[in-house]
């Protein structure tokens, strides 16, 4: 047989690492939950029109309409939080920059979501609610962090 030929699909064999085994089982879970939230969201904005409620609500928002601008932002980040789920289980290579870049947006959204509705709302000074999704926002971060040479490599 040819060398040459040979040679020239080695670049089409998958390398021995997969890259999701590197995900722990909990990231994984998420990455299903939240690829079938994104498919939700597309879904609330096709029947959004057609359906006089449909209930919105993540990192502390909440929406009645998908076309109000909570709506839209709330199905932006199940968009976004969709695309980063499906780079992962599907092993992008830029998987790894999503995931943190959703991760900090995550937090930001949830502090925003903690200091900033209840002052808008008018709930009160005294009335700060903690997102628990922090629970999982912060080590989310500090996995894809510690992952990221072997994923890269």
């Amino acid at each position: 047989m040819n060398p040459e030929l040979e040679s020239s699909f080695d670049e089409f064999e998958k390398p021995t690492i997969i890259r999701r085994k590197l995900l722990p089982w909990w990231i994984k879970t998420f990455c299903w939950i939240f690829m079938i939230l994104g498919v939700c969201g597309i879904a609330s904005l096709l029947v959004g029109p057609f359906v006089s409620n449909s209930n919105l609500s993540i990192y502390g928002f909440e929406s009645t309409t998908p076309f109000s601008t909570v709506g839209i932002f709330i199905v932006a980040i199940l968009l976004f939080k969709g695309f980063t789920a499906y780079s992962l289980w599907f092993e992008k290579s830029n998987a790894i920059t999503i995931g943190k870049i959703d991760a900090i947006a995550g937090v930001a959204i949830c502090i925003a979501s903690m200091f900033l509705v209840p002052v808008v709302a008018k709930s009160g000074i005294s009335r700060f609610p903690i997102r628990l999704e922090f629970l999982f926002l912060i080590p989310y971060y500090l996995k894809l962090n510690k992952i990221e040479d072997e994923w890269n490599n």
